[in-house]
């Protein structure tokens, strides 16, 4: 072999890399075209048993050519997801459920805020957002709410929780015509500003949004749904999620803070600690990048996403939450649980929590 050699085979890499990525757009082109007759038919955009058919066909493509059926199957995900992002957001834009109305977005300079404001202005609402950041992407902006009269039609508090409380007590002073959502992580701080707004006749809901901001496709994604008596604002929240892929999850206002404890605060603070202990250890991260495992790896890469977030936002999940101190007490009473059986050498009851985790998770796995 020589490097003319070499050189020539990479050139039909190349050109075969471009046509995947071809063939790739013009699967994605099919997809917006059988999103648009899945539309007119009244039909949901994804259908299960077909993406099942999809996996079982390319299987056996792959098989024959000598490919793994994990590699097969992530590739054609990773297609298929793509393809159901386009037909949701060409859903969103089509139904046009905003169009004639206006939003006012609290806050929306911030990550979630910016993803409310494009998913409105894609379902046909006006936008503007009110925050003392400008916003990205040059939205609608301007810095104080309190400087423009109330009358649109929806008003999203998207501010840090703290904010939001003071937000809606506010609103309810100025009495505004249309809906007020709030999309904050812990619920227990709003209750005055919720009992505020209901008391001046003003239709809120609440909902929370269970993805970051980095999401494209809501399919398999959660959004809780609080009704706080206003079947207005309620129905307006399920309204605007009807043509996406999202689960509709209603709660009762207590029940949420309930169990964010435990999907939030009690992840949130595993991480935490994981990463806090690892730093404390005192290994040098190079030499421990170079011996991980596939655990370390798996529980480092969510500890890493977990650091990258607002730390602000994190502490206020943790602080303001009336239940996460008793998630945290569990999660300390845990550890010392381990540490026990560690130290009294008590390895049948090591065996016997892990046995216990084990059933526990598949139980809740299997849950649709």
């Amino acid at each position: 072999m020589t490097e003319h050699d070499l050189r020539s085979l990479r050139a039909q890499l190349a050109d075969l890399d471009s046509q995947i990525i071809h063939l790739a757009a013009q699967r994605r082109a099919l997809s917006i075209e059988i999103g648009k007759i899945k539309q007119t038919m009244e039909r949901p955009s994804r259908d299960f048993a077909q993406e099942s058919a999809v996996l079982k066909r390319a299987n056996q493509v792959g098989s024959s050519l000598g490919l793994s059926s994990k590699f097969t199957e992530e590739l054609i995900l990773h297609l298929i997801r793509s393809s159901l992002t386009v037909q949701e957001r060409d859903r969103v834009a089509t139904r046009q459920l905003g169009a004639e109305s206006r939003a006012l977005i609290i806050g929306g300079s911030g990550r979630m805020g910016t993803w409310f404001a494009h998913f409105l202005e894609s379902a046909g609402f006006d936008i503007v957002i009110a925050d003392p950041n400008t916003p990205p992407d040059g939205l609608p902006h301007i810095t104080d709410w309190r400087d423009i009269p109330l009358d649109m039609e929806l008003i999203i508090v998207a501010a840090p929780i703290r904010t939001s409380a003071k937000i809606l007590s506010d609103l309810a002073l100025r009495k505004p015509s249309g809906c007020v959502v709030d999309i904050s992580s812990v619920k227990t701080p709003l209750k005055p500003g919720f009992d505020a707004l209901r008391a001046a006749g003003v239709a809120v809901a609440s909902i929370h949004p269970m993805f970051g901001p980095d999401v494209a496709l809501l399919s398999g994604r959660h959004v809780m749904v609080i009704d706080l008596g206003s079947s207005e604002a309620t129905d307006l929240v399920c309204t605007l999620f009807e043509p996406t892929m999202a689960k509709l999850v209603p709660v009762e206002l207590d029940e949420h803070d309930r169990l964010m404890a435990q999907v939030l605060g009690l992840s949130h603070a595993l991480n935490i600690a994981f990463f806090t202990a690892l730093k404390q250890g005192g290994q040098d991260a190079t030499n421990l990048s170079r011996l991980s495992s596939s655990t370390f790896d798996a529980q480092l890469g969510i500890a890493a996403g977990v650091s990258a977030e607002n730390p602000h936002l994190y502490f206020e999940i943790q602080a303001l939450n009336a239940y996460g101190p008793s998630a945290i007490q569990a999660l300390n009473d845990a550890v010392a649980k381990i540490r026990e059986c560690i130290e009294s050498q008590d390895e049948t009851t090591f065996v016997e929590i892990m046995a216990a985790g084990h059933s526990y998770l598949q139980a809740l796995q299997s849950q649709p």
